[in-house]
C-alpha cells in the first residue's frame, strides 16, 4: 500500500521561494505508470529548477546539457539549434505530442472534425467517409509495389485492439502514371490523382487513409505511420533528431467528471500574454501552457513548465479545477503563503534518465538499464512482488483487507 505524488513539485518551488537560485535532484520515483517498453512503476529521474528564469532561458540551458550528452557519449556533434514544433502542429501533423521527426509522412488531414479539407471528398459518394468524423491519410513512399498479401497484412495490423481501426484504404501511385486503390468503385481514376495530390503523393508511393472517430483515428494514423516508417527502415536507432515541443494546452476537459483538469501540474503558469483568460471559464479550452517537452526519436525524454509565482493566479487555478478559496487553503496554504514573500519567476524540467541511456545504447525497453526491472505484469520477479501482506503487518498498520 502506497499513495505517491507524481513529483515533489511544491517542494521545489518552496526552495525557489527560499533562496534557491539552482536546484537537482538525482532521485528514484515510483508511479503507477502504464507498463510499456520505455516505462516502469521504479525509474530515475534528473529532477531540476531554476529561480529568475523564463522559458527560452530552460530551453537554451537544457539544450546545451544535451549537446554535451550527445557530443561527450555518442561522439555525435549538433550544431543545429533543436528544433520547435507546437503541440497544435505535433498533433496535426504526426498525430501525437512526441514526434518521430528522423522522417517525414506528416499526416494529411483529408478531413478533420467534420471539416472537410480535401474538395475531392466532396465529388465522391462513399458512405465510410461521409459518416467519419476525421479522414488522416499517409503517403508512404515507395511502397506500391506492396501485394495483396502485404496490404491485407496491414488491414488485419490496423484492426488489433491496439489499434482499434476497422480497415485501411489503400491508394497506389503506380509507377506509369495509373492510380489503383481498394475502393475503386467509389473514385474514379481522376479522383484518385486528386486525393494523391492533396496527400503530396509521388509515383512510386502508396497512400494509406484511415476513418473514424477523431481521437482513434488520429492515435492510430500516428501508430500506422511510426509502424511504416519501421518497415521501410526510416528509424535508424543510429540517427538522432531532438525537439522540442511547446505550447501544451494548459487545461483539458474530463468528460466523466463534466470538469476541467490540469494537462500537467496545478502549478503550471499559463502563456504570459494569456493570464487575462484565466476568470473565463469559456476561454479555458484555449489557454496554452507556458510548458516544454524534450523529444527524441519519438520519445519524450524530459518535460517541465514555467510556475506559476503569484497568489492570485494560482487562486485562479484551484479556483479553474474546481478547489473553493477554503479548500484551495486547506491544501496548498504553505504555497499560497509562501508567494506572499515575494517568489521570484521559476520553473524547471526533469528528464527520465533510464529512458535517454536506453535511447542512447539504441535499445527500445529500458529494462535493460536497471538492475532489478519489472517484468511486463508490473511484478519484481527477483523478490517474487507483490505479495500477500502478513495480518500482523496489516494489524500495526491499522489496514484491513476486504476480499
Amino acid at each position: 500500500f502506497y499513495a505517491l505524488p507524481q513529483s515533489p513539485q511544491t517542494f521545489k518551488q518552496l526552495l525557489m521561494v527560499s533562496g534557491y537560485d539552482r536546484y537537482y535532484q538525482i532521485v528514484k520515483c515510483f508511479r503507477d505508470e502504464d507498463l510499456r517498453a520505455d516505462r516502469q512503476p521504479e525509474f530515475t529521474q534528473v529532477d531540476c529548477e531554476m529561480a529568475f528564469v523564463e522559458q527560452e532561458d530552460i530551453l537554451q540551458t537544457f539544450e546545451g546539457l544535451f549537446k554535451h550528452v550527445f557530443s561527450d557519449i555518442k561522439g555525435v556533434q549538433i550544431t543545429e539549434a533543436f528544433p520547435r514544433m507546437t503541440w497544435d502542429d505535433a498533433m496535426w501533423n504526426y498525430g501525437n505530442d512526441k514526434p518521430d521527426i528522423r522522417f517525414e509522412m506528416k499526416l494529411k488531414n483529408l478531413k478533420a472534425e467534420g471539416k472537410v479539407h480535401a474538395d475531392v471528398l466532396h465529388q465522391v459518394d462513399f458512405k465510410v467517409f461521409a459518416e467519419a468524423e476525421t479522414i488522416i491519410a499517409i503517403a508512404v513512399p515507395g511502397a506500391s509495389e506492396y501485394t495483396r498479401k502485404q496490404l491485407d497484412e496491414l488491414t488485419e495490423w490496423v484492426k488489433r485492439p491496439q489499434i482499434g481501426m476497422t480497415g485501411v484504404v489503400n491508394v497506389k501511385c503506380n509507377a506509369d502514371g495509373t492510380y489503383k486503390s481498394s475502393v475503386d468503385k467509389f473514385f474514379n481514376e481522376a479522383q484518385l490523382k486528386d486525393l494523391a495530390t492533396f496527400c503530396d503523393a509521388q509515383q512510386g508511393d502508396l497512400v494509406l487513409i484511415l476513418a473514424g472517430k477523431e481521437s482513434r483515428t488520429r492515435k492510430a494514423a500516428s501508430e500506422l505511420r511510426l509502424e511504416m516508417g519501421q518497415r521501410l527502415g526510416f528509424r535508424n536507432p543510429d540517427v538522432y533528431k531532438p525537439l522540442w515541443v511547446i505550447d501544451f494546452p494548459l487545461f483539458e476537459y474530463d468528460e466523466e467528471n463534466n470538469s476541467w483538469a490540469a494537462r500537467h501540474h496545478p502549478f503550471t503558469s499559463p502563456k504570459p500574454e494569456q493570464i487575462e483568460l484565466m476568470g473565463n471559464p469559456e476561454k479555458y479550452g484555449e489557454i496554452k501552457a507556458n510548458a516544454y517537452d524534450i523529444v527524441l526519436n519519438g520519445t519524450e525524454i524530459g518535460g517541465g513548465s514555467i510556475r506559476i509565482f503569484q497568489r492570485d493566479l494560482q487562486e485562479k487555478m484551484f479556483a479553474a479545477l474546481g478547489l473553493d478559496k477554503e479548500e484551495a487553503q486547506e491544501k496548498f496554504g504553505f504555497l499560497l503563503g509562501a508567494f506572499e514573500y515575494g517568489a521570484p519567476p521559476h520553473g524547471g524540467i526533469a528528464f527520465g534518465f533510464d529512458r535517454l541511456c536506453a535511447l542512447l545504447g539504441g535499445q527500445e525497453t529500458i529494462r535493460d538499464f536497471i538492475a532489478f526491472p519489472k517484468n511486463n505484469a508490473g511484478r519484481d520477479v527477483m523478490l517474487d512482488a507483490p505479495s500477500a501482506i502478513d495480518d500482523k503487518q496489516l494489524n500495526e498498520l491499522k489496514l484491513k483487507v476486504d476480499a
